[in-house]
């Protein structure tokens, strides 16, 4: 089978990132593969150093004439995002080839448009019971919950080590950490809530959240009038995030919304304990005590499950199901596989 994954996003986030293990994984299923991304792009970069085929555009104008002149010649056309799906749908007179749309977001779309765009796909897939739920009832059209890879990277602890010690944080303390950007569906205000009450009756701590965002200012506000500026830093983005959770020692999500929570499955590879919100495809990850669960919106619950972590009242059994369930059930294989027999049998 010939595939092209389609993905015109400027940024890297967690989509970017499953984009190229969609390639891969299709790749080691020996599926022939490319990728069609915008150039000049990280995605492009990663594309250049993992040795994946690929076109590249500044535009769209671009993209959409290679999709009238060239999208014939594949059997399969994978839109990675809801806005590049709206190219393959507005050629697929042209190229008449299938259509699969994988989903990562779980905010509820709008529009006649966008609604039409997704009926016209010949396949809809949700990384989450949640987002699946989402697509299928906005579409009225079967969509299929197929979730995300996880791969382990080799983490640079050397690395994270010299930055506690660059921000003078004694490696005496219990590091708890997240990598959330600061924008309400993270629902970060609560998250200092949270911590605020672990800091009333834990002292041998320090919490490190990184990530940016529009919140970044009321946050700070808010640690600075809880009095938290020696125990809630903010770390900004890292590009090699990952390397951090070799340090951390709880990892803690505080969202109200969430399509999956790949920070989680992260956390679940380096057998990091989760203390964490059910908010969307959150509580399929932390089903079956693969971590602590919590309400949303409720600082008293992180809080309580953060403060039992502290207390070694966590289970290690819980980490080694987590572990467990992150290599077999997210593995590149595993999920490569389910989409190559959703297309196969359809």
């Amino acid at each position: 089978m010939k595939i092209l994954e389609l993905n015109f996003a400027k940024n890297w986030r967690g989509g970017e990132r499953q984009t190229i293990y969609n390639c891969q994984g299709f790749i080691a299923e020996k599926q022939e593969v490319v990728l069609l991304c915008r150039k000049g792009s990280v995605l492009e970069a990663t594309a250049i150093s993992a040795g994946i085929p690929f076109h590249s555009f500044k535009r769209i104008p671009g993209l959409i004439l290679f999709l009238l002149l060239n999208g014939h010649k594949f059997d399969l056309l994978h839109a990675q995002t809801s806005h590049i799906l709206t190219y393959c749908i507005l050629t697929k007179p042209f190229h008449r080839r299938k259509v699969l749309f994988s989903r990562r977001i779980d905010f509820i779309p709008k529009g006649f448009i966008t609604q039409k765009k997704y009926q016209l796909a010949d396949f809809r897939v949700g990384v989450s019971t949640a987002v699946a739920r989402i697509v299928e009832q906005f579409s009225q059209r079967k969509t299929y919950m197929i979730s995300d890879i996880a791969v382990a990277e080799k983490l640079n602890k050397p690395r994270a080590v010299k930055w506690l010690e660059k921000m003078g944080i004694s490696q005496s303390k219990t590091i708890i950490g997240t990598t959330a950007a600061l924008v309400q569906h993270k629902d970060p205000l609560t998250l200092v809530n949270a911590i605020a009450l672990v800091a009333e009756s834990q002292t041998n701590f320090v919490f490190l959240h990184f990530g940016s965002g529009g919140l970044t200012v009321n946050v700070l506000d808010r640690i600075m009038e809880l009095g938290l500026e020696k125990v809630y830093l903010l770390a900004g983005f890292d590009e090699n995030v990952t390397d951090f959770f070799s340090i951390f020692d709880i990892f803690v999500m505080s969202s109200e919304q969430e399509g999956l929570g790949s920070s989680v499955l992260d956390a679940f590879l380096y057998e990091v304990p989760v203390v964490s919100t059910i908010a969307g495809g959150l509580s399929d990850l932390l089903a079956d005590g693969r971590g602590i669960s919590c309400p949303i919106h409720d600082s008293e619950a992180l809080a309580r499950g953060i403060i039992s972590v502290l207390n070694n009242n966590n289970s290690p059994g819980s980490i080694k199901r987590a572990y467990e369930f992150v290599k077999t059930q997210h593995s590149m294989q595993y999920i490569s596989q389910r989409y190559l027999d959703l297309i196969r049998r359809t």
